[in-house]
């Protein structure tokens, strides 16, 4: 048939000479990211990220840093490198109209503290602290009582806002005043922009609780290197314990919020609805890994000895275990420039000066479809990474597998198989990277959609089966994907070809390998889970102290995106040696029969490994169709 005949063309050993595959694809990727680039470079030049988080008087400047001048604001480009607070003329009846604030704002260095009355007062405040309430071209001794130049007297006292910067009124009747201008002023703003001040007012939670991903992740992969049953358990437990545990928190922090009579912003409520949605899923996922558990618990002995004989080739080649270390490095500086070109390019406008000497900024055109192209690139560029992984790995496995002298591995395995993928496949991982994005795509359009039609409930079900029909195909590509890079590690040959040589392999042998890498995988991403869990625990507790305005829900899912890409790129190191060790085996099985002119590559313990493995899987079928029935010779079957 056709899979033997593509066995037969293909000698299955690591090709000496090779050529470079899918360089179309390569010189595609390679378009992509000069229209990135030219993305990032309009976005740093049009943008000021600082606008939203540091505040920005009338006059163009932006509050705690240097500014460069706007043509037609005499009183733009100023030093406000000590005046980090932004204080309103006239905070105690603010008004807004399209995003505009009615008074006059100015960015001083400390805010009154006391009640100011007259002007004796305002000009004793500036002397004393510093502090200049009117306009900065205003001498203090000229200070007057315009309400253009200076403060609507009397002055409340006021403290600054702990997140904005803001100097807040602390009169009880100026202070409701202000509450309701910014409910407004918060619930004007859109989506995308509040999640943008979500992110940088917890970037700093943000950066701790990526580290703390980093550190499970580095904990588990020393664990699953030196893997025992006691440490199976005990990873099982933690999981169970982590899913049951986030869940009630979710469940709790919801009821607070939902019953929270302060509740009155536009992000406290999405942060309401967010947590719902985060508890059912979590509710949900805890339900199926449950059962799943509970389900393959027979299996533990089985994925320690997978594991140990993992162990063995890692050990063999040491520095896989720091191969994730330069892609996650890669993948975080990667990130960092993502959101800092995003975040730029979320506040890119044009500062137009007024009659009257102000700056207003306005937004540019296209910049909708310019953060699409953008996440694109998120999607893609980190996918691509990934692959090139899961190249590189698997091409120090082949190396390592097709070798008869086991105890000496040919030398430096890892940097040969780096040198490879340089040097002849990136375009194979650009291309297996790309249609992963494909398939990514859809699912936010999905999502979008759901959001928009969320009232109808024939639609969200119709949304539901379109959502986890694209997520399966996603699961399955991904897959498959894994194996097409191992094979082109071995053969040298394109994208497509190699998919389509691997698929025949594993279909003749899916009866061999599934069985056996199931609950292989299956540990593999209970401890993701451990990952997102324990890091997710950690961003709930850190994000419930600081609610006030924030869109704290999102930048979570962002840590929980991130703890579980982490996650995923350091425990990899075992997912793809195993999958790349047993399509080896596979091939092994079909080119070689053990003889002396055909010996195996294998080892003897991978070879019982599977043999006990299959005998366990056939007898467990074997009593399923004959559960009444004994062997002829009275006794009952028992795996080996």
């Amino acid at each position: 048939d056709s899979g033997d005949s593509v066995s037969e063309l293909r000698e299955w050993r690591p090709a000496i000479y090779r050529k470079c595959t899918d360089t179309l694809w390569l010189l595609l990727f390679c378009l992509f990211w000069a229209g990135l680039m030219f993305i990032s470079g309009y976005a740093v030049v049009a943008g000021a990220a600082e606008r939203l988080v540091l505040g920005y008087d009338s006059f163009g400047n932006i509050c705690g840093r240097k500014n460069t001048p706007v043509e037609g604001a005499n009183l733009s480009g100023l030093d406000m490198t000590n005046k980090k607070y932004v204080f309103f003329l006239n905070s105690c009846s603010l008004e807004i109209q399209s995003l505009k604030v009615s008074s006059l704002s100015l960015c001083v260095s400390s805010c009154p503290q006391q009640q100011l009355n007259s002007l004796e007062d305002l000009q004793s405040f500036a002397r004393n602290n510093g502090s200049f309430l009117c306009v900065y071209n205003l001498n203090v001794s000229s200070y007057t009582l315009n309400p253009k130049l200076c403060p609507t007297l009397p002055v409340p006292p006021s403290k600054s806002f702990p997140l904005f910067n803001r100097c807040v009124p602390q009169n009880p009747e100026c202070y409701s005043k202000y509450a309701s201008f910014l409910i407004r002023m918060v619930n004007e703003m859109d989506v995308f922009h509040r999640i943008l001040s979500g992110i940088l007012a917890g970037r700093d939670t943000v950066i701790g609780l990526s580290v703390l991903a980093l550190a499970f992740s580095l904990i588990l992969v020393l664990a699953f290197r030196f893997i025992q049953t006691l440490f199976i358990h005990t990873l099982i437990a933690l999981v169970v314990f982590g899913l049951l545990f986030v869940s009630g928190v979710l469940w709790w922090l919801h009821y607070d919020y939902r019953n929270d009579p302060s509740t009155e912003l536009e992000t406290e409520k999405e942060n309401v609805k967010f947590l719902l949605g985060y508890a059912i899923f979590s509710t949900i996922t805890t339900v199926v890994l449950l059962s799943l558990i509970f389900v393959l618990r027979k299996r533990l002995p089985f994925s320690v000895q997978l594991f140990q004989i993992v162990g063995k080739i890692i050990g063999r080649i040491p520095f896989l275990l720091f191969q994730p270390l330069w892609t996650f490095l890669i993948l975080i500086v990667f990130w960092v420039f993502w959101v800092a070109v995003l975040l730029s390019l979320g506040t890119a406008g044009t500062a137009q000066s007024t009659s009257g000497g102000q700056v207003e900024y306005r937004a540019l055109s296209g910049i909708c479809y310019m953060a699409w192209y953008h996440f694109v690139g998120l999607v893609w560029t980190s996918e691509f990474i990934l692959a090139c992984q899961q190249m590189v790995i698997a091409g120090a496995v082949v190396t390592y597998y097709f070798n008869r002298n086991k105890n000496n591995p040919p030398p430096h395995p890892l940097l040969s198989s780096i040198s490879v993928l340089f040097c002849y496949h990136l375009g194979t991982a650009v291309k297996g990277s790309f249609l992963i994005t494909i398939l990514r795509i859809p699912r936010i359009v999905l999502l979008y959609l759901y959001h928009i039609l969320n009232q109808k409930k024939n639609a969200k079900d119709l949304f539901n089966c379109c959502f986890c029909w694209v997520c399966f195909q996603k699961s399955c590509l991904r897959y498959f994907n894994q194996h097409a890079y191992t094979t082109t590690a071995i053969n040298g040959t394109n994208f497509c070809t190699s998919a389509k040589d691997a698929v025949s392999i594993l279909a003749r042998n899916s009866a061999k390998l599934a069985s056996i890498s199931c609950f292989g995988d299956f540990l593999l991403f209970l401890g993701k889970v451990f990952v997102v869990c324990f890091t997710v625990f950690g961003g709930l507790m850190a994000f419930n102290y600081h609610r006030e305005l924030q869109a704290w829900v999102v930048p979570l899912l962002l840590v929980g995106f991130f703890a579980y890409l982490m996650s995923h790129s350091f425990l990899s190191v075992f997912e793809v040696t195993a999958d790349a060790m047993f399509l080896c085996f596979a091939i092994d099985m079909e080119t070689n029969d053990g003889t002396s002119e055909k010996p195996y590559f294998m080892d003897q313990e991978l070879l019982t490994f599977v043999s006990q493995s299959n005998k366990l899987t056939e007898g467990r079928k074997h009593r399923n169709t004959r559960p009444f029935q004994d062997n002829e010779d009275g006794t009952e079957l028992q795996p080996m």
